[in-house]
C-alpha cells in the first residue's frame, strides 16, 4: 500500500511549494507525476515550473507532450502514470482513491491549501478514506521558517 502525505499549505502558495517539493523527489532520483483540476492549471503549473527560480531547472513536461515517458515530472490531469512515476503529487482537491487504483506508488503527496475551506474538508474527508483503506498517512505543515514539520 502507498503511504499518503497530506501537506498542509498556509504559508507557501502552491506555485511556491510544489517546486521545492519537486526538486526533492528528483534529487532523489525519483520520477513524479503530478496531477492538476483542468487543462488550464496544468498550464499554469507548466509555466510556474518553468519560472519559479532562475537559479534552477526541473524537467518536466505534460501528458500532452509525445516525450512524456521520458520525462523526470510529468504534469496531467488524469490517473495515468504516463513515465512510471513512484511518487504522485495531488493539487487542487484532486482525488487519490482512482490515481491509487490506477498504479503502485512508494507515496502520495496531498497538497490542499489550508486557507480554502473546501480543500481543506476535501483533504480531511481523503485522509478518513484513506485510512480506512488502509494506507498509511501522515499530515505535515510549513513551520515558521518554510520547513515541513510531521504533525500526524
Amino acid at each position: 500500500m502507498s503511504e499518503v502525505w497530506f501537506y498542509h499549505l498556509d504559508r507557501w502558495p502552491l506555485e511556491r511549494a510544489l517546486p521545492a517539493l519537486l526538486e526533492k523527489a528528483v534529487g532523489r532520483g525519483w520520477r513524479a507525476v503530478v496531477q492538476a483540476s483542468s487543462p488550464e492549471r496544468m498550464d499554469a503549473l507548466d509555466a510556474a515550473l518553468w519560472t519559479y527560480d532562475e537559479a534552477s531547472f526541473l524537467p518536466h513536461g505534460t501528458s500532452r507532450d509525445a516525450d512524456a515517458a521520458v520525462q523526470p515530472i510529468v504534469l496531467t490531469t488524469d490517473t495515468a502514470n504516463p513515465n512510471g512515476a513512484v511518487i504522485r503529487f495531488m493539487v487542487d482537491g484532486t482525488e487519490a482513491m482512482p490515481a491509487l487504483a490506477e498504479s503502485a506508488y512508494e507515496r502520495v503527496m496531498l497538497l490542499f491549501d489550508g486557507n480554502d475551506a473546501d480543500e481543506r474538508a476535501g483533504a480531511r474527508r481523503q485522509w478518513a478514506d484513506l485510512k480506512k483503506a488502509g494506507h498509511g498517512v501522515a499530515y505535515w505543515q510549513q513551520n515558521e521558517d518554510g520547513r515541513w514539520d510531521k504533525r500526524g
